[in-house]
Order: C-alpha cells, then structure tokens, then sequence
C-alpha cells in the first residue's frame, strides 16, 4: 500500500513538473484549466495598458485637470496619481503571484480573509469588482461615443461654421455600436485577442509618441516650460478657491486613468507562467503608462495656451479642449485642421481598443464569479465554446455596458455619478484583499514567486491608506453652491452600490454562496 502511495506521489510531481507553472499552480487552487492557456507576459500586459490607454482616458478627462488647477495640477497630480496606484498595483501582484486565477481580486479575499468571513468577502469584493468592470467599459465606450461626435463636429465645419453636432441618441446608437463590434471581436479566440491586444499596447505606445511631437510643432503657439510647470488655474467657475482643495479634486483626471490593471490578474488562466507573468503584466502596465502618459500630458499642455477659450463651449469642439487644442495647432498654420482631425482619429482607434480590452477582462470575470455561483443564472454565463471563450459572459459584459448608458439620455448627471463606480468601486475592491492580506492573513499567507520581502506590509497600508484618501476626496463636492444640478452623486451611486450588496448578502446570499468552489477532484 505504501509503495502504491509512493507511486501516485510520484506521479503526481512528475505531473505538476510537466505542466506550466500557471497551471501547476491553478490545479493546485482546485480549478480545471478550461481556457486556453496561450498569452505571453507581454500579451498579459497589453489587455490592461490598453484598458489604462492613457491615450484615451486623458484625451476623456483633460476637461477636469485644466479646469481644476491647469497644467500644474495635471503635470505633478500624475505622479502623484501614478505613484501611488504603483504601490496599489504592487501589492495585488504579490497576491495575484499566489492566486493566479480569473477570479482575481474576490478569489484573494475569499482566500485571505479565513474560512469564516471567505464567502462574505468574497461576496463584497466580487461584486464592486465586476460592477466596477462593467462601468468602465461603459465610460471608455460612451467617451469614445462622444469623442466621434467631436470629430464628426469639426470635420463638417465645426461649430462656428455650422458643423453637424450630434443628439445625445445619435451618441447613444454609436455607443451602442460600438459594444456590438467589440462583443464580436471577443467571441473570437484567445489567439486573434492576444493579437489585437498586442496591436493595441503598440498604438497606444507609437500613437502617443507621434501626437506628443507633432501637435507642438505644428502649433503656432507654444506655452513656456515656466507656464506648463507652475501656472494654478483658479478661474474654474465652479466657486473653489482653495489651492489644495483645487489640485486633491484635480487627481480625478490622473486617478480614473489608472484603473483596470485587475485584466492582468482575470487573464492569467489564459496565461503562460501566470503566477509570475500575471504580476509582471500588472506592473509594467501601471509603470509604462507613467511614462507615456506624462510624455503625452507635457506635448498636448505645451500647446494649450489660452486655457478659457479651450474650455468656452463656443469654440470649434464645442469645449472639448484637447480637440480643439489639436483643430486650432493645424488650422492655425495651415488654414484647415484635417490634421488635428486625424490626430483624434488616432486617439479613437486607442479608445476603442481600451474598450476591446475593457470587454475581455470584464467577461473573465464574469466567468469566474459565475463558475463559483455567484451570479443569477451562473451556469449560463461560465459556459465555454468550442473557442475556448467564455461567449456567454462576453456579450453580457456588451449588454449591461449598453444597458449602464441608458442614464445618459435623461440626465448626464445621473450618467456621470453612475460610472463613477468605475473609479472609487474598481478601488474598492483592489483595496479589499490587500487589507485582507495585511490583517487577518498576516501570518498566514504564503508568498508566491513574485513577492515584496519585508516590504510587503509597509506597502500594502499604503496603498489601502490611498483608497480610502481617495474614496472621500472624489465624494466631495466639485462645485459651490450645491445644488441638485452640482450636488456629486458619487457617494450616492457607490453607496447605493454598497447597500444592494449588503441587503442582497443579508436577505439571499448568506444561505447558499459559500465563496470561491473548486470544480476538480482533489
């Protein structure tokens, strides 16, 4: 009998020493390698730099930052932004080193917080996690919506010169379309994504790199290095006056950038060596996005000279400053601005591949969750095809994105307090397992191949620390005096989101969902 035993044991380490590490280890977690396990470390990296797309999400967002402070608080805030999300980023990879799953973030709670509280945490942190996917993907995909509606604006005359400006349901149908297309490039296999996402990460990179040089020298005007380093604006019509209130409110541009680096951790089932490329993908994309973005931020603000006007609805974009930034660097020089036209053209094509990405990664996690039960109808939306994709949850992930937008066409307050969710909610849960892990695991929890040593504590309150500074600062309000029209929705939507997760675990969950449940015969 002891020799048999000895037998299967030895069979069982010849097993795990034949298989990919990321594999080895997931078979180990008590999961079947059901998708098709085939993505580089750098194809793991490109899904979530192209969700980052710092091209697009400052392209989206440069409103803020140049209302809020001005080319001060966009060029330091980014650091700050991206130095902390850095901390943030490197905590999860720790994690993620260990529990290499699509599950991710709520497969670590549920690992780290102990088998009593395991369902519970699994149960919060699941939930904020995919609602906050999904409301990414449906800001990513509306900001593209509106982003061709510029485009199409200024390419018809603009509007001073009787340009088409389309309605809020024109919006809505391109927000719409474009989901269609993105669900059915995700029905395609792991093979042609890893492709498309690679072609992403590079646009992304060489994109930025050619609007950065070209804008500047193109414009006719340039600011001063002395304007795009100390200059506060503190014109924001919106009844703020203090400095520091000014540049903390400003880090919404910055912040909301670094957001979706979790695509690493929800494909490492479909990555070779996840349980050290998948932390590799988390931060290259969150290091590299530094780098790029800021190289970005300092082309496109040495071009914004007359900060009012770009932000006036009644210039050529409508007060989309960064497309009237680009319009006005090629009309002013050569009489029209089809050059600036191109060059949001290429800011598109980045922003529909962060939404592409933005689909993948939200159906990864949709699968996880439902494979453990966690969802109404779970066994429709963890069912794979003969792809090796989960299909199912792919066009789940498409409908409820165009579903989340619907607020959009009664009220684009309602609409925005909405997707805040991607930003505080996403944070949320990164939060979570590293609180988790910096608590009640402690003592308990073993290191992976990726690990912070002695720094691993140290990091992790910081990074929780952060989440919780920026959870109250982007709930504060954005503008005074408050009325029902300024009043930030943000702690209204979030909480919301909180207490239907709460009442939902009281009421129904608590009875029957038991956390993370393994599908092999261990």
């Amino acid at each position: 009998m002891n020799g048999k035993e000895e037998s299967n044991g030895a069979t069982s380490i010849n097993m795990y020493e034949k298989l990919d590490s990321g594999q080895a280890r997931l078979l180990q977690l008590g999961y079947k390698q059901e998708l098709k396990r085939d993505l580089s470390v750098f194809s793991n990296f490109a899904f979530s730099f192209a969700i980052i797309s710092v091209f697009g999400t400052i392209t989206a967002l440069y409103n803020t930052g140049l209302t809020f402070g001005g080319p001060l608080t966009i060029t330091y805030g980014w650091f700050t932004a991206g130095g902390f999300s850095m901390l943030v980023g490197l905590s999860m990879a720790e994690i993620c080193s260990s529990y290499p799953t699509s599950g991710g973030l709520y497969y670590w709670s549920a690992k780290l917080a102990g088998q009593s509280w395991a369902p519970f945490a699994s149960w919060i942190t699941g939930w904020f996690n995919v609602v906050g996917q999904w409301a990414v993907t449906t800001s990513v995909n509306y900001s593209l919506a509106q982003l061709i509606q510029v485009i199409i604006l200024l390419s018809t005359g603009g509007k001073n010169g009787g340009g088409y400006l389309a309605s809020k349901y024109v919006v809505f149908a391109f927000h719409a379309g474009i989901l269609l297309i993105h669900a059915i490039i995700n029905s395609l296999a792991i093979t042609w994504l890893s492709l498309l996402g690679q072609l992403a990460a590079a646009w992304n990179m060489l994109g930025v790199f050619v609007v950065m040089i070209v804008i500047p020298t193109v414009a006719t005007e340039r600011a001063s290095a002395k304007f795009v380093f100390t200059h506060f604006n503190t014109e924001n019509g919106a009844g703020i006056q203090s400095k520091p209130y000014i540049f903390l409110i400003s880090l919404l541009m910055s912040q909301y950038t670094f957001t979706g680096y979790d695509a690493s951790a929800h494909m490492t089932e479909e990555t070779k060596n996840a349980d050290i490329n998948g932390p590799r993908g988390i931060i290259s994309s969150i290091g590299i996005s530094i780098v790029v973005g800021w190289a970005y931020i300092l082309g496109i603000t040495f071009a914004a000279t007359n900060i009012p006007y770009l932000l006036s609805a009644d210039n050529d974009a409508g007060g989309y400053a960064i497309a009237e930034v680009f319009y006005l660097a090629f009309k002013n020089r050569y009489g029209n601005g089809i050059g600036g036209i191109v060059c949001l053209g290429i800011v598109a094509v980045a922003i529909f591949f962060c939404g592409m990405s933005s689909v993948t990664s939200n159906s990864r996690m949709a699968y996880a969750f439902a494979r453990d039960g966690a969802m109404p109808l779970s066994s429709l939306w963890h069912q794979v095809n003969k792809q090796e994709v989960p299909i199912n949850a792919v066009w789940l992930s498409a409908v409820i994105a165009v579903c989340m937008a619907l607020p959009s066409l009664g009220s684009l307050v309602a609409f925005q307090a909405m997707v805040s969710i991607a930003t505080i909610g996403l944070y949320i849960a990164y939060a979570l397992p590293i609180f988790f892990r910096i608590t009640l695991a402690r003592k308990t929890f073993v290191q992976g191949p990726f690990n912070l040593g002695q720094y691993s504590l140290v990091v992790g309150w910081i990074a929780v620390f952060w989440v919780a500074t920026i959870t109250v600062l982007f709930s504060l309000p954005v503008s005074y005096p408050i009325t029902k029209d300024t009043l930030n929705y943000t702690p209204v939507a979030v909480g919301g989101l909180f207490i239907l997760v709460i009442f939902s675990w009281i009421f129904s969950a608590q009875h029957w969902f038991k956390g993370p449940v393994t599908n092999i015969n261990k």
